[in-house]
């Protein structure tokens, strides 16, 4: 069976996945998803969308309520120990969105918004998100 190739476009480059380590094509595919969910290329349920933030329902839910809220533009920001001073306007309207998902999810009395940074706490996609979960009693230790 021939190999599979896949290949990746961007307005500056052309990049050929099968040319790259396997951690890197999943980290390039992962985030590519999210600039596509953005776009609406591929659908999602939308909890929560302005000018510069996106929430939506994660595949994969860990609580009742598990929404993840996206900067739309990543700006560099892949992890929020990439974060720059530029970005604290950015940081600060995906807090705000976290509450008005809260509030639209009925959870405003109770939620836990994570953010993943890095391998070693399993950040699985390379475009900052939060995860808004709630809908049932946290615990703690959270991991």
């Amino acid at each position: 069976m021939g190999k599979t190739i896949k290949i990746i476009e961007s307005d500056t480059s052309i990049i050929c996945l099968c040319c790259l380590p396997i951690e890197l094509r999943v980290n390039i595919s992962s985030f590519l998803r999210f600039d596509k969910i953005i776009a609406k290329e591929i659908p999602s349920t939308i909890v929560y969308e302005d000018d510069k933030v996106l929430a939506f329902r994660d595949i994969d839910p860990q609580a009742p309520v598990h929404v993840l809220v996206i900067p739309k533009l990543r700006d560099g920001l892949t992890e929020l120990g990439k974060a720059e001073p530029r970005h604290k306007e950015i940081l600060g309207e995906l807090l705000y969105a976290a509450r008005v998902v809260a509030e639209k999810e009925g959870i405003l009395d109770g939620f836990r918004v994570v953010i993943n940074n890095g391998p070693s706490a399993c950040q699985s996609v390379y475009h900052l998100h939060l995860h808004v979960l709630g809908g049932r009693q946290m615990k703690w230790p959270p991991g």
